[in-house]
């Protein structure tokens, strides 16, 4: 099992969560991010800043039972079919059965502001999706442990 961050546009709080939890408990946290960004990490992967090149390389490096952070639904979608866990930098587990869902909604705000119209982004990031965050993924860790 390994950690892999789509560390492209994730908070550096969740960086160094997944680098403590996965620590405590003996699994490597891979980041992928373009050439771009300047993370320090035991496992980095840089790549160009092509379109969809981070995502590319995530999915080549998932295996099954790995764990990808990452707020892309489309990446979601593919990493959950490839049976590893999923989780936002929030701290929501993305599922398989709703994962669909996501993608519709994307479809149809991106239709809508291709119109001409205006969506909300995400809400500044508070301690408590840190430590929601921080939750979902030992309670998943734990959980694959277990099983």
């Amino acid at each position: 099992m390994k950690i892999v961050v789509d560390a492209d546009a994730c908070p550096k709080a969740v960086l160094q969560l997944c680098r403590q939890i996965g620590s405590n408990y003996a699994i490597p946290v891979w980041t992928v991010a373009s050439f771009n960004h300047n993370i320090i990490s035991d496992h980095h992967v840089i790549v160009g800043s092509a379109s969809q090149e981070a995502d590319i390389k995530i999915i080549n490096l998932t295996e099954p039972g790995d764990i990808v952070i990452t707020q892309d639904w489309g990446l979601a979608s593919m990493v959950l079919g490839r049976a590893a866990y999923c989780l936002s930098p929030v701290g929501k587990e993305y599922q398989p059965a709703r994962i669909e869902f996501l993608l519709e909604e994307r479809e149809l705000k991106a239709k809508f502001r291709r119109g001409g119209g205006r969506t909300k982004g995400p809400g500044k990031r508070t301690q408590e999706d840190d430590r929601r965050f921080a939750a979902v993924l030992e309670g998943i860790i734990i959980r694959t442990i277990n099983s």
